[in-house]
């Protein structure tokens, strides 16, 4: 029978992590997945580490070819897949164990084409935890208000989504090679069943070297996600084009931020309040 979830990795490289990737996957609890990665043609041994593992494990799907970047590299990976579920792990991320095992399970009540989201553990140097990402609120105009009001799904490696749903939105950008991903999402939750399941699932290396690292050190990636962001507000309908630009404005932005997170967490906020004033019941 063909497996059901197709986990699809690019990789340029990536020799330092595509082990720790590739061991994610092995280890998790599944019956039928497959694991395809998609090589942009590296010189740096990351073809020998995946075809030693191909020789051992056959629920690894592997090709090696010069791409024209990443976005390429997933659709590849994409037309490939056999499952009707696909989820994205980067050579350099990795999953939380046993976290594919429930994945099936959230689809099954959804309908589809869905898209179901969890958290994301951030980390930096020697894979300490910097922050967890929780994109909770995956409406398209909340997700367009930016990363200062609304955090948006930091990595996909804490989200799935079925296949079908390629067919509403297309397929990765392939003349983008940073955002490609924002993109996808912000036209998948307009049409897709969305979910958000408030546990941690995956693990994004913001570290030097990195892509993503790279480019916010110097400036690009702020501007990027500023521009794909702004493109979409314009296609919003005037009032709410005008609303997302008020929220988005800074002071009033930042009222509202807080507003949000003292109705959110009344018991936490008041209660550090309370001690900060050195009240007493």
């Amino acid at each position: 029978m063909p497996p059901n979830l197709s986990i699809i990795t690019p990789v340029y490289q990536g020799r330092q992590f595509i082990s720790g990737c590739i061991e994610s996957v092995i280890h998790q609890k599944h019956d039928s997945i497959e694991h395809i990665i998609v090589d942009g043609g590296s010189t740096d041994g990351t073809v020998e580490i995946v075809r030693a593992y191909l020789q051992k494990y056959p629920h690894i799907r592997f090709m090696s070819e010069k791409d024209s970047g990443q976005s390429n590299a997933l659709n590849k990976g994409i037309r490939l897949a056999h499952g009707g579920i696909i989820g994205i792990l980067n050579g350099d991320d990795f999953y939380e164990p046993d976290v594919l095992k429930h994945i099936n399970g959230y689809f099954a009540a959804l309908k589809e084409p869905a898209l179901v989201v969890g958290n994301c553990y951030v980390r930096g140097i020697n894979d300490q935890i910097s922050y967890v990402s929780k994109p909770k609120r995956l409406r398209q105009i909340d997700l367009l208000l930016g990363l200062r009001l609304n955090p948006l799904p930091m990595n996909p490696s804490a989200y799935f989504y079925h296949k079908s749903l390629h067919e509403k939105v297309g397929f990765y950008d392939e003349t983008d090679h940073y955002t490609m991903d924002l993109n996808f999402i912000l036209k998948a939750v307009t049409v897709a069943q969305v979910l958000y399941v408030d546990q941690c699932w995956g693990n994004f290396r913001y570290i030097p070297g990195t892509k993503t690292y790279q480019d916010a050190s110097n400036g690009e990636n702020q501007k990027r996600v500023n521009f794909v962001l702004e493109s979409f507000v314009n296609e919003l309908p005037l009032f709410q084009r005008c609303w997302v630009r008020f929220l988005r404005y800074r002071k009033v932005g930042y009222f509202y931020y807080r507003i949000g997170y003292y109705l959110e967490h009344p018991v936490e906020r008041i209660g550090k309040y309370l001690n900060a004033k050195r009240w007493k019941f």
